[in-house]
């Protein structure tokens, strides 16, 4: 498991690969950091005479990124603290790189309210990282009365998501864009039909019929995109549609961003990197909503992340525990975490069809700032350090150690991936081996 470590004095990063996906740099250097603090970058030529008196980082062969940004993910907390805290969520987060997350409304009691959304905030002021909440589109998440939408935004709430509980009246999903519009903030709804998914704990193909599994039919998300972005095309409203599973809505996507609508989309590292056959072992843990597609869908994802109709990467760090997931497979909820291993499988995956490392940061740090339309950039001098230490081309295997979260349902233990975050940077505080 990775330390925790402080970044007293003075340290020095010393050789690295600088990338800075928000201006699209990239360059080679030094970077000289003081109680957390960026003090000063220098050339390759300057480093050569390196004091006695500095702790040292070596990061020959090594890429320095700007941290990750995860704009879907689950810490639980209030109410499910079992399974995840915001503290718990945070070191998990370091573990991948990432150090600005947007947590989901969907804990108990949801985030609907602008106490609930400060609670959040305030309780992350002592954390490492950023935490961002997304507030619930309706009270209650019951898809009913919308949630006091306003205040949430003026509390500190970045984007409305009702999360895994579809809003499937379409005049409620009309007045959430139009708020939405009026507070410049995504607005991100579970595409899923209810009513066509009824109770399918994996996708509807050949293969759920031949494990006797009740399916969960690819239309079932279409049919609630090609609405979503229909009301979006009509409003004239941003929407961003979440872990995107199937071809059939990539090409909604694709035909609506045509027409110029405001539609941005992300798509996890599970649906790219697995197929529905990591369930013919019954694992419950590779139980996820959107189910894993076959493999033509895996496809599709990838070209579209590589031609742009996707826009990013974002984990759904779904945290459940051991007990819940060791219930038969028709009854254990559904999810995964994914923040340890996101950029390993993202990396691995996208670089075997042809993409740089380069590509995959930007995945996880610029398209998602674009969308939640923040403003940043990497390596100022005068900021507290904001980065991810990659060591692009080393092979491993992800095992139980390697993970930070409170719960451990994850399908990709034993998984080999080829790329990995070594160490991540956050002002004084570090994770990482040293």
């Amino acid at each position: 498991m990775k330390q925790k470590f402080e970044l007293n004095e003075v340290w020095w990063l010393t050789n690295g690969t600088l990338i800075d996906p928000y201006k699209n740099i990239e360059t080679t250097g030094t970077l000289v950091i003081e109680d957390g603090i960026l003090n000063e970058i220098k050339s390759v030529e300057d480093s050569i005479n390196i004091p006695s008196d500095v702790q040292v980082i070596d990061c020959s062969g090594k890429i320095l990124s700007p941290g990750f940004i995860d704009i879907h993910a689950h810490f639980r907390e209030p109410g499910r603290e079992d399974k995840e805290t915001l503290e718990t969520g945070a070191n998990a987060a370091m573990a991948g790189g990432f150090t600005k997350v947007c947590v989901m409304p969907n804990t108990q009691p949801p985030i609907d309210s602008p106490e609930s959304v400060r609670f959040i905030k305030e309780k992350a002021e002592k954390l490492p990282i950023d935490i961002y909440p997304i507030g619930a589109i309706t009270k209650g998440q019951k898809g009913k009365e919308l949630a006091e939408i306003g205040e949430m935004v003026n509390a500190g709430a970045v984007a409305i998501s009702d999360d895994g509980y579809p809003v499937t009246n379409g005049l409620v999903m009309r007045y959430a864009l139009e708020y939405g519009k009026m507070f410049n903030i995504p607005v991100i709804n579970h595409a899923e039909d209810p009513d066509l998914r009824q109770n399918g704990a994996m996708n509807e193909s050949f293969l759920s019929t031949q494990l006797g599994m009740v399916g969960n039919p690819d239309i079932a998300e279409s049919v609630m995109v090609y609405r979503d972005l229909s009301l979006a095309e009509y409003t004239k409203s941003k929407i961003h549609i979440p872990h995107v599973s199937t071809a059939k809505s990539v090409e909604l996507i694709k035909q609506f961003k045509a027409k110029g609508v405001q539609v941005t989309a992300e798509v996890t590292p599970h649906h790219i990197g697995l197929t529905e056959n990591k369930i013919m072992g019954f694992d419950t843990n590779a139980k996820v909503a959107p189910p894993l597609r076959v493999n033509q869908d895996r496809e599709s994802l990838i070209n579209a992340l590589q031609t742009g109709i996707i826009d990013c990467i974002a984990t759904d760090h779904a945290p459940h525990t051991s007990e819940e997931k060791e219930n038969d497979f028709y009854n254990c909820p559904p999810g995964m975490i994914g923040l340890e291993s996101a950029f390993a499988m993202s990396h691995t995956v996208m670089k075997k069809a042809g993409s740089s490392t380069e590509d995959v940061i930007k995945w996880l740090t610029s398209g998602p700032a674009k969308i939640m339309g923040w403003e940043l950039s990497a390596f100022d001098l005068g900021q507290p350090i904001n980065i991810a230490i990659i060591n692009p081309n080393t092979n491993w295997i992800f095992r139980l150690e390697d993970i930070h979260s409170r719960s451990k349902n994850s399908p990709m233990l034993g998984m080999e991936f080829i790329g990995k975050v070594e160490k991540t940077i956050v002002g004084k505080f570090g994770l990482g081996d040293l």
